[in-house]
């Protein structure tokens, strides 16, 4: 695997684990001055936000990664320009009218009854600025991922995660006095503000982009017309964008049977509405937070494998795929353990809930699934086969459906069976994926390292689970879990070490630390 092609994903999960950081404490500040109401003004505006992205942009951004890095690949910076003009043009004016519908629908939205809270207003018309921007960056950062330069890309959603939360908390205490309604408002204008910002980061990035005129390399094959890019950036972003709808729709699945089948085995409405809180408030947010690492290799990946395909090089395909499989390993197997091991503490000392421990320890199985999901889904996209990973999500969704509906209503499993089913959604999905994997670049499973990895977080698991109970009468409960965290991933790294697992070659891969190891 190319030192490269790691950095990228190492600056992408630094990146991942800082936005979400700035996020977590923006959320605590903006409750503090918003409160429980004006929280609920201030989301009420959110999902016509979301839809109007998802129809301007989603999906784009990869699709104009694929398609520079094929260019790239065959040395055509012209037609890599041109893909990218074509794209912001497009994008441009999508952004636009995606903006101003919002704009000047935000009366319709409150008078036809879709919106509901009348005082959401002011946060609606606050939020379309920031259409038209995410529009804008979605280009530049799928194009500049494109040329594998992951930096831009991390650098700017820091700058638009701090901008947006100083401009949101900024603006919800001034315009606070002015009611609830105005703060809310104020606060939605950071979405617009920390997108410009990204915009001016990006931007710089792309006027330093290496040209034409500087590599010494030229092209003299067939330049396809603008026409054939628009056609081959719809037919990619199309099937990303309808697999990133996948997700949302399951969760709204699990809205409409989750509950209903909780009641149907005679649990009090209640108790039904704090069990699914537990499993979608509490226990998948675990799970996409010990993820990072993999959705950040998954967006790295898609151009490396884009490269390679470009230039039929199928044992850089194979390469690049089984490296980026022996990351996932590595990035989900332990963590899976230390979950589940830890769920009690884990569930107490951030929700202060210890009832949500049996749903995020079933559901701390779908974080190994997940990261294989998203890896293969990237692997698949960068083979030009956008399609395949949205027919398994649907295939798996309908098991999902199956499971929801007929484990949930088992008194004694209740909110476990829904968890399980959380777990078989994902894990049929990455199974489909693997399977078309295999067909596609003459991959599978490792199943000698992918051993490797189960046992040492097995065994890992075993000592950090007696550890942290001998030491939970002696230690406060946040160092306990703190120390057991640590100790339990040296163990994995030492065991892994010990059954060959890890050697001197991964250690000199590794970006940063790579160089202590040659």
């Amino acid at each position: 695997m190319a030192s490269g092609f790691l950095k990228g994903t190492l600056i992408l999960t630094i990146a991942g684990f800082v936005v979400k950081a700035i996020g977590s404490i923006n959320w605590i500040l903006l409750s503090r001055i918003l409160g429980g109401e004006g929280i609920g003004i201030y989301q009420m505006a959110f999902p016509i936000y979301l839809l109007l992205l998802q129809i301007s942009s989603a999906g784009v951004p990869i699709a104009i990664s694929i398609l520079t890095a094929e260019r790239l690949a065959l040395h055509d910076f012209g037609g890599a320009k041109r893909v990218f003009n074509i794209s912001f043009t497009m994008l441009t004016i999508t952004g636009f009218i995606a903006s101003l519908a919002m704009y000047f629908g935000a009366d319709w939205l409150i008078s036809s009854g879709l919106i509901a809270e009348s005082r959401a207003y002011y946060s609606i018309i606050a939020l379309a600025p920031a259409v038209f921007f995410v529009t804008w960056i979605s280009c530049f950062r799928g194009y500049i991922q494109g040329y594998e330069m992951m930096t831009p890309t991390a650098v700017s959603q820091i700058v638009e995660q701090l901008l947006r939360v100083i401009v949101m908390l900024g603006a919800a205490a001034i315009l606070l006095p002015y009611g609830l309604p105005a703060a809310a408002g104020g606060a939605s204008l950071g979405a617009g503000v920390g997108a410009f910002g990204a915009f001016l980061v990006l931007l710089y990035y792309y006027y330093k982009l290496p040209k034409a005129s500087s590599t010494g390399e030229s092209y003299d094959g067939p330049r396809e017309s603008a026409k054939e890019i628009l056609s081959r950036l719809l037919s990619l972003s199309i099937p990303i964008s309808l697999a990133s709808i996948m997700l949302p729709l399951t969760a709204n699945l699990d809205l409409l049977i989750v509950p209903r089948r909780l009641l149907d085995a005679n649990f009090p409405m209640n108790e039904v509405t704090e069990l699914f809180g537990y499993l979608t408030g509490m226990a998948v947010p675990l799970i996409n937070l010990a993820t990072i690492i993999t959705a950040a290799l998954a967006t790295s990946i898609v151009p490396a494998i884009s490269h390679a395909f470009a230039k039929r090089d199928h044992e850089g395909i194979y390469e690049r795929t089984a490296g980026s499989m022996r990351l996932t390993f590595m990035a989900t197997v332990p963590f899976t353990v230390l979950l589940y091991v830890l769920a009690a503490p884990t569930v107490t000392l951030i929700y202060n809930a210890p009832k949500a421990e049996l749903a995020t320890q079933i559901t701390a199985f779908s974080i190994f699934f997940l990261g294989v999901h998203q890896v293969t889904t990237g692997i698949l996209q960068g083979l030009n086969k956008p399609r395949i990973p949205v027919i398994n999500m649907g295939i798996s969704l309908i098991i999902k459906v199956i499971l929801n509906w007929t484990l949930t209503a088992i008194p004694w499993l209740g909110i476990g069976g829904a968890a399980w089913a959380t777990v078989a959604d994902i894990g049929f999905a990455a199974l489909l994926n693997l399977i078309y994997i295999k067909k596609y670049t003459g991959y599978f499973l490792d199943i000698s390292l992918l051993w490797k990895n189960v046992v040492s977080a097995g065994v890992m698991g075993i000592l950090i689970f007696m550890s942290y109970h001998y030491l939970t009468d002696i230690l406060p409960m946040w160092i306990n879990f703190i120390l057991t965290g640590i100790e339990g991933l040296l163990l994995y790294v030492i065991i892994m070490v010990l059954l060959k697992g890890l050697n001197k070659n991964d250690g000199a891969s590794m970006p940063l630390i790579g160089r202590f190891f040659r």
